[in-house]
């Protein structure tokens, strides 16, 4: 039996958020506390107001996603910008607070849910539009980290990808695991 390309759309969509949540979340163990309130000059975010933003835009977004306008009234995306003492505890707890709302709200998604509407700013979107929407959004705001915490880290980062001069080894790899 074949699968609807709807229950595929799911599953791949689930996978793309996980895998950018995990970037964030390996990027994170090779910070210091300190790390997370560096900038490079006034104009640049640390990754702690990245952080802000991401987590609460998450949360604002995926909660009560199918009923509520995403841009709920409690958020204030303006504050989400201003430099906090927030702890890496606090940090991580708002980052998996929307990570939480966002993955949680998308396995509940149905494949009769992506023929839906849903208003951001009371502007309306297709349910697959919001999605990717917040796929672009959340992968583009992890790059930034993930640049950052390279730009910190140097000589002592350890890569999250197929390190450089690595590719044939790593293509000879999967082929002897398939």
């Amino acid at each position: 039996m074949t699968m609807s390309i709807e229950k595929t759309f799911l599953q791949s969509i689930i996978k793309r958020f996980d895998f950018y949540k995990n970037l964030g979340d390996k990027t994170f163990e090779q910070l210091n506390d300190a790390d997370f309130h560096f900038q490079l000059n006034e104009e640049n975010n640390s990754i702690a107001i990245i952080i802000q933003h991401l987590g609460n835009n998450l949360l604002s977004r995926w909660t009560d996603f199918l009923t509520t306008d995403g841009e709920k009234e409690w958020r204030n995306r303006d504050a989400e910008f201003e430099r906090t003492n927030y702890s890496r505890q606090q940090l991580i707890e708002l980052w998996e607070k929307g990570w939480s709302a966002c993955l949680d709200s998308i396995h509940s998604l149905t494949e009769d849910d992506l023929q839906k509407t849903v208003y951001i700013r009371t502007e309306p979107h297709s349910v697959v539009d919001a999605i990717n929407r917040s796929l672009s959004h959340a992968s583009y705001h992890v790059g930034q980290i993930v640049i950052i915490a390279k730009y910190i880290k140097n000589d002592s980062w350890k890569t999250l990808s197929i390190p450089k001069n690595k590719s044939a080894e790593f293509n000879e790899q999967l082929k002897k695991s398939m």
